[in-house]
């Protein structure tokens, strides 16, 4: 077979399996039903993904494409280095939310730390270190010292975690819970909103880690 052909079919099966995890979660990512949209025989993964977690993390890998390409556009938008990492916060956590079933695939454990991929494909955990990077160096800009000693790094992944937790807590249901009974509601007064609710969340969050934003 024709390498044009080769690299077709291989994209094709991991676009089945995109469509696949967005439509129906991580669980669903069976090697049959991937073969079966992707309109190719049950055995046909295996010539071109050497293991099943070879497949599951070249579909990963394309939601980390995807989040990166919103990272870009949060961090083209103008304002300063903190209003900026405020955007990149909050297409984490939304990203999160919106892909529930990539976000959990992107940071399977067993896929982050797997076996080496082809030559021409990084493993999939080094897929989230130029979010990380661009992280670290808005983290870097915010703050007040030269960031001599690595600080910046150890703040982005302090900051990287709180968000990785919110988005897990927020989409089962506990953050919005415990938000909504530390505001019962009042007589006569607008309803809260959950966007606005979690906005005022990540300001938190950023307050925490890197201190009130100057006024």
């Amino acid at each position: 077979m024709e390498q044009g052909q080769q690299g077709s079919l291989r994209e094709r099966l991991v676009d089945a399996g995109v469509e696949l995890v967005l439509a129906e979660g991580s669980t669903s990512l069976g090697l049959r039903e991937i073969a079966r949209r992707a309109g190719v025989s049950h055995g046909a993964p295996r010539r071109y993904f050497p293991t099943h977690h070879a497949l599951l993390s070249a579909i990963a890998r394309r939601g980390f494409q995807e989040l990166g390409t919103r990272f870009a556009a949060a961090l083209a938008a103008p304002g300063s280095a903190r209003t900026r990492l405020r955007a990149v916060a909050r297409v984490y956590v939304e990203y999160a939310l919106e892909r529930r079933g990539m976000f959990e695939l992107m940071f399977r454990h067993d896929l982050l730390e797997g076996a080496p991929p082809p030559p021409d494909q990084p493993r999939l955990r080094e897929s989230s270190l130029p979010l990380f990077a661009r992280m670290t160096d808005l983290v870097a800009q915010c703050r007040p010292e030269p960031d001599d000693d690595g600080g910046a790094a150890v703040a982005a992944a302090a900051l990287w975690s709180n968000l990785h937790g919110v988005a897990q807590l927020w989409a089962w249901g506990s953050l919005p819970l415990v938000l909504s009974a530390a505001r019962p509601p009042v007589a006569g007064a607008p309803a809260d909103d959950p966007a606005e609710r979690l906005e005022r969340l990540l300001a938190a969050v950023l307050d925490a880690h890197l201190g009130p934003e100057p006024q």
